[in-house]
């Protein structure tokens, strides 16, 4: 969130995972999604227009997300190996329980994974300090916690809930008509975090200073993920992370990065 796919090159190169996916024989797309910076165009619309805004983490999961895996598999003729974090994880969770995607992936890495919300701090001020303080406001306004129900950047209104499961929901429209006329219901529904199969190769890596992927919550997605076939399922902990740790600590190659691509060889 607020970032692009430079975050995977941020680092030299024998610490971005980017540059060491390359290393190590692979093909590296990235990807970004709608509105950053080398994603900004539109057929009609500019960013200063707030229709250009008027979208969600929905669509994000519904058509960016399978976007770029039909992509990158019509340009290659190959399975994807996926890696998202953060925000990556959260679309990842909604798009891989449809067949269409899963059919050009063979496995998904999956680091500060965002499915469950429930253990996150109230006052996001106390998350700044670790995070980063722009993502944490920014993040305050993306989350209401109930179903943690995802808004819109642009000009919509969005209809704040009491803190209940901390599952994640889609968007709410902000009234019972309207949800109704969206989802056939009068609430969003919530997003299926175990509809993912129960052989798709997954790694998980998680940290214990994490304020935005807690441990709690991450563990209520591993039992939510009981069934998934523990010879497809690495869980990798690491005390010390915090959020962002993923993706720019110096030594996430040794801790993260060889693990991960020894998982992709293995898939």
């Amino acid at each position: 969130m607020l970032q692009d796919a430079l975050t995977w090159l941020s680092n030299s190169p024998d610490e971005s995972l980017g540059f060491i996916l390359a290393d190590n024989g692979f093909d590296v797309w990235l990807a970004n999604v709608r509105g950053t910076n080398y994603s900004s165009g539109h057929t009609s619309l500019s960013p200063n227009d707030p229709e250009y805004w008027d979208w969600s983490w929905d669509e994000l999961v519904e058509y960016d997300l399978p976007a770029f895996v039909q992509y990158v598999n019509g340009q290659t003729g190959q399975k994807l190996h996926y890696v998202g974090h953060s925000l990556g994880t959260l679309m990842a969770f909604g798009a891989f329980s449809r067949e269409e995607v899963l059919n050009m992936v063979r496995s998904a890495a999956l680091l500060s994974p965002i499915a469950y919300m429930g253990q996150m701090p109230s006052p996001l001020a106390r998350a700044a300090a670790d995070i980063f303080t722009a993502e944490a406001l920014i993040l305050h306004e993306f989350f209401k916690l109930k179903s943690c129900s995802p808004t819109t950047y642009g000009h919509k209104e969005h209809d704040p809930s009491s803190p209940e499961q901390g599952t994640i929901a889609m968007y709410d429209y902000g009234s019972d008509d309207d949800n109704n006329k969206h989802y056939g219901q009068t609430t969003p529904p919530d997003y299926n975090m175990t509809s993912i199969p129960n052989d798709l190769p997954l790694f998980l890596g998680y940290g214990g200073e994490d304020l935005l992927s807690d441990v709690k919550d991450v563990q209520t997605l591993i039992d939510a993920l009981s069934d998934h076939d523990p010879d497809k399922l690495v869980l990798q902990y690491i005390q010390d992370y915090a959020h962002l740790d993923f993706v720019y600590a110096v030594n996430a190659k040794q801790v993260v990065y060889d693990p991960l691509v020894a998982f992709f060889r293995l898939n």
